[in-house]
């Protein structure tokens, strides 16, 4: 089974080895986890999974596999008594528990054998059987304190114990959205790290050659605490069709000023033209303009804008282009500007990549970017972070 279980893995295109496999044989063998679906599921991931990026894709291809297992030996099969008590604990009610745990164990496991055997179609609306609806503690759609969601959405009540098909692991897959900490995870490949500021960092390492030098007496040697060195421009588009991802680019806002010590940012609406702002609270009275700001910050940052691009094409092209007012000169003549300053820069679009070829002001300003345009999805991220690094 456990073979069958590799290869379903490898056919999933998740990279697993047979060295991680004979680890993972080897933990079994040595009893590190109980007999439980949840402990092994911990511990094959990690044996197997060595990237954060590859647990979504294994959460579906674990659940695609092992899909029903807990019905389909039923109790032919060798499962060992302990396993089953778990079980019964799990997804009898308390009343039904107190009238089985009277039976004794031999009485209550043929009980539960015959609950399984007897069952021989779809079931709906009852306190029993496993089905939709209803009372019963096992099946989907009906409500139960404590129940145990088998093979379908939920009802919406929030009172399932166990979901055999939840995924836990979500937005860590290569093609989908990214959550704060998969974007931290994804802005540290543009690093450049040096030590600055005060000594208040263990040298653990100059610690004991020190030490060792000084004949054993302990000589403790501090260091600055090391930073990213990397400057970050960053400009953020918002408002109109931004709105549908406020949440995306809130996250990713969070994660650069976590992750870059040196970051400058400014907001924009569609296009950059001659101002930017800070606070969208007070854009109409606290404004920046964009040639102040390219005088400023000198030519060692990277440049990383962040918007849709969906617009209509003359906001990019034309003089007075702005739905907000007249611009003297077209956005693409300022956004020619950032580039020849900031030649370090990319465009994150948190649009869906493909859908870019049916948006013309897409195409328009990727080609201004000279296609260093990337999605804003993990892979896309990792993408402009090894482009600035370049």
């Amino acid at each position: 089974m456990l073979i069958d279980f590799f290869l379903h893995l490898k056919a999933a295109r998740l990279p697993v080895s047979t060295k991680e496999f004979l680890a993972l044989l080897e933990a079994l063998q040595a009893g590190v986890i109980e007999h439980s679906m949840d402990d092994f599921y911990v511990l094959s991931r990690a044996c197997l999974i060595k990237d954060e990026a590859n647990y979504d894709k294994f959460d579906l291809a674990f659940g695609a596999y092992f899909k029903g297992v807990t019905a389909l030996p039923g109790l032919e099969a060798d499962i060992p008594e302990d396993w089953l008590k778990l079980m019964a604990k799990k997804h009898l009610s308390p009343e039904d528990k107190a009238k089985l745990e009277k039976l004794g164990w031999d009485k209550l496991m043929e009980e539960f054998k015959k609950r399984l055997a007897e069952q021989k179609e779809r079931h709906a609306g009852g306190s029993k059987w496993i089905g939709t609806g209803g009372s019963s503690p096992f099946g989907h759609g009906g409500y139960h304190p404590e129940g145990y969601r088998i093979g379908g959405e939920s009802a919406g009540n929030r009172t399932a114990i166990k979901v055999w098909e939840n995924r836990e692991y979500k937005n860590l897959d290569d093609s989908v959205e990214l959550g704060t900490r998969n974007i931290k995870v994804a802005l540290r490949r543009l690093r450049r790290f040096a030590r600055e500021g005060a000594a208040e960092e263990l040298d653990l390492d100059g610690t004991i050659r020190d030490t060792a030098n000084n004949a054993g007496w302990l000589d403790i040697k501090m260091r600055p605490e090391r930073h990213n060195k990397v400057k970050v421009l960053l400009f953020l588009d918002i408002g109109g069709s931004m709105d549908d991802h406020i949440k995306l680019c809130e996250e990713m806002f969070s994660a650069a000023k976590t992750e870059f010590k040196h970051l400058e940012y400014f907001y924009f609406h569609n296009c950059v033209y001659d101002y930017v702002w800070r606070d969208n609270r007070r854009r109409h009275a606290e404004r920046f303009p964009l040639a102040d700001v390219i005088h400023k910050y000198g030519d060692d940052y990277k440049l990383i804008l962040v918007g849709d691009a969906t617009m209509s094409p003359y906001e990019v092209l034309q003089p007075g282009g702005s739905v907000e007012y007249n611009n003297d000169e077209a956005g693409a003549v300022w956004l020619g500007r950032l580039l020849e300053k900031y030649p370090k820069s990319v465009w994150l679009n948190p649009e869906p990549e493909r859908l870019w070829e049916y948006r013309h002001s897409i195409q328009i300003l990727r080609d201004i970017m000279g296609a260093r345009m990337y999605p804003l999805t993990i892979e896309g991220l990792e993408r402009a972070m090894r482009q600035l690094n370049k």
